[in-house]
């Protein structure tokens, strides 16, 4: 098959919501129907311990949360899908945006009755920002909740959507029958049996037909005429370059939890979601198309295999084709690397592959050489945008608590700072490690895998710190940036790029910092060159 046509049939897409909506279970779902799963995991129940297939840390087992993106691929209907499945918790909310980097197109779950969350705005945001066409599925159906229109409203308004149902529900919670796609015109009863893998689907072309009455009673299929009229007044008719240019978001309603209109929302979604996108890079836009490969790393993940003390470095394809054993530039240490066992991905399942296309996620095994950012490519030298670090929210001294270990409490705290679970900052009065991270559970996640993973102990002292700085002089020789260092030189930190970091302790020093030293700029993202 040529590269064209592997592009064209490839979907790389987040999954993206506040926690709870049923991301991960929504997930799962799309897994059964791309046969990649027998039968689904219950996230949070005790009593049945088998794991959401995506969630793999310990950690995410025992709280029922994911804290790490995970990588799931799969076939359907002759459509290659890669699925990045994010954190919803804020806490780890960077992860999240540096995974939005990696994908072509995005669904956002809403659940039916805390309608329209903090997290999902945030996230939209990033979305709407880079211009990333999505798909909106409004879950938990069989549960009481808000009104369609209200919740349609409420979409458009607080996340600053332009939305068109392309399906609507019959009723909700306990009248809830079912659902009238209107993408495929027919109506999919529901049995609110969640092991049938596929509901009942039955074609409706005409809905002044009596079988519509026979289906759903009288009142149902009056009330559903009416409100598919109002829908067809309100709401424009979908258009395809509107949802690609992401100036127009379709909505689906179902429950994932009962796999109830994921097929609806799977069918469409592979048929309008674009496959793999240009991608800009400081130098020029690549196309996917391209003759030689580029990728970039957005994740690195150690100990998949805490058995095998595996590093993985997540890699995106944008252009080209990535082959096993070939020998690939690696931009900013100016060397050439060769992988002998790339990996695709299933969430615990990994299986080598010898060849990839554009959209497609490879795992690369990793010794420490890839920074989350870096570039490989067949020789040119390109360096892709946007993938920024973010001044924390909190800060902490991190101790040793077991002096015999301090080796593996440093390869601990190395490797899952690059990661990007946390930032690490090194004082430059005294050499102290401070960690800065944007949620207070990170601290919790970086203890227990420093202990389960690296054998290791920490623990942590509070620091008062308002916010991390990036330092950018106008002129590192000028009388000014020497009395910056001198005044500030106990709040001056080395980021793990060695950059320099200014550790403001409240707004107010920060204000008259700025105001003191006008040539001295400071940055609250770390890519500011």
């Amino acid at each position: 098959m040529s590269i064209k046509k592997e592009i064209a049939r490839r979907r790389t897409f987040g999954i993206i919501s506040h926690p709870d909506a049923g991301k991960t279970t929504l997930t799962e779902k799309l897994l059964l129907f791309g046969g990649a799963i027998q039968e689904a995991g219950a996230v949070k129940s005790n009593k049945i311990k088998k794991g959401a297939t995506s969630d793999f840390m310990e950690i995410e087992r025992q709280r029922g949360i994911s804290v790490a993106t995970s990588v799931l691929a799969f076939e359907y209907n002759g459509t290659k899908i890669n699925i990045l499945d994010t954190p919803g918790h804020k806490d780890f909310a960077e992860d999240t945006f540096r995974t939005l980097t990696a994908v072509d197109s995005v669904i956002v779950v809403i659940d039916v009755a805390k309608g329209v969350e903090e997290q999902t705005e945030k996230l939209v945001q990033v979305c709407r920002m880079r211009k990333i066409p999505m798909i909106v599925f409004v879950n938990k159906l069989d549960r009481e909740g808000k009104d369609a229109f209200e919740l349609l409203d409420e979409i458009e308004q607080k996340l600053d959507l332009h939305v068109t149902p392309l399906s609507f529900p019959i009723g909700m919670g306990y009248d809830f029958k079912g659902i009238y796609n209107i993408w495929e015109k027919n109506v999919n009863l529901f049995s609110g049996d969640s092991r049938k893998n596929i509901e009942e689907t039955i074609e409706i072309e005409d809905l002044n037909s009596e079988e519509l009455d026979t289906l759903i009673g009288n009142e149902s299929a009056e009330t559903l005429r009416e409100e598919l009229e109002l829908v067809t007044g309100v709401y424009p008719d979908f258009d395809q370059e509107a949802y690609s240019k992401a100036e127009q978001q379709p909505v689906f309603f179902g429950s994932a939890l009962n796999n109830f209109g994921v097929r609806e929302l799977l069918d469409c979604f592979i048929s309008i979601a674009p496959p793999p996108r240009p991608k800009e890079s400081e130098e020029r836009v690549v196309k996917p198309e391209e003759k030689d490969f580029t990728g970039f790393v957005f994740k690195i993940h150690a100990n998949m295999d805490p058995k095998h003390r595996d590093r993985l470095a997540f890699v995106k394809i944008v252009s080209g084709v990535f082959e096993r054993n070939t020998p690939y530039l690696h931009v900013r240490n100016g060397k050439k690397l060769k992988f002998s066992s790339p990996n695709a991905f299933f969430a615990e399942r990994k299986e080598i592959v010898d060849i990839s296309y554009p959209g497609d996620i490879v795992g690369l095994h990793d010794t420490g050489n890839f920074k989350i950012g870096d570039t490989l490519t067949q020789g040119e030298e390109i360096h892709y945008k946007g993938i920024p670090s973010f001044s924390p929210e909190h800060f902490r001294y991190i101790n040793n608590a077991d002096p015999l270990k301090s080796k593996q409490l440093a390869k601990g705290i190395d490797q899952l700072m690059d990661e990007g679970v946390a930032q690490l900052f090194t004082l430059e009065l005294n050499g102290r490690k401070v960690i800065g991270t944007v949620g207070a559970l990170q601290y919790e996640v970086i203890q227990y895998r420093l202990e389960h993973e690296y054998g290791a102990k920490c623990t942590y002292e509070p620091l008062s710190v308002h916010k991390a700085c990036w330092v950018e002089p106008k002129d590192p020789k000028s009388e000014e940036f020497k009395d910056f260092l001198r005044v500030k030189q106990r709040f001056m930190a080395k980021d793990k790029r060695g950059q320099l970091v200014f550790l403001a302790d409240s707004p107010f020093t920060l204000q008259v910092t700025q105001q003191k030293y006008p040539n001295v700029k400071l940055h609250f993202v770390s890519e500011f060159k």
